[in-house]
């Protein structure tokens, strides 16, 4: 079972909830979730790693990711501003590899709660 620790208060705001909620199940491998979340042409870059594009590509590496089960997530802050938003916190393996990561986020609209693209930095700590 992950464990969840979510310090923001994401109050009224349900582009900060959806975005808690992205990275929830990103933790626990939720990819029906996750791929009702991204637009057909995500495009995942991964900062000196990989850059995914399209959302069947997308959740091919989340399958592939899914092999190493999450024990922990801590979410240390989350923000959003009209068609962008933010993420940074730290995921831990059941094999206990520590990953610090910052995701920035592009949606489709303003209104939208469907993910454009994501960019990633995540650094082993």
């Amino acid at each position: 079972m992950t464990k969840i620790v979510s310090t923001p208060n994401c109050g009224n705001s349900p582009k900060m909830e959806f975005l808690k909620n992205f990275n929830i199940a990103f933790a626990k491998g939720d990819l029906a979730f996750l791929e009702q979340s991204v637009t057909e042409d995500i495009v995942w870059n991964i900062i000196g790693d990989k850059k995914i594009e399209g959302q069947q590509q997308f959740i091919v590496e989340l399958e592939k990711m899914k092999e190493e089960k999450t024990s922990e997530l801590i979410l240390h802050q989350i923000m959003s501003h009209g068609k962008e938003g933010a993420v940074n916190g730290i995921i831990t393996t059941e094999s206990n590899h520590k990953y610090a990561f910052s995701d920035f986020y592009l949606f489709k609209g303003a209104k939208g709660a469907k993910i454009k693209s994501i960019t990633s930095y995540v650094i082993q700590v």
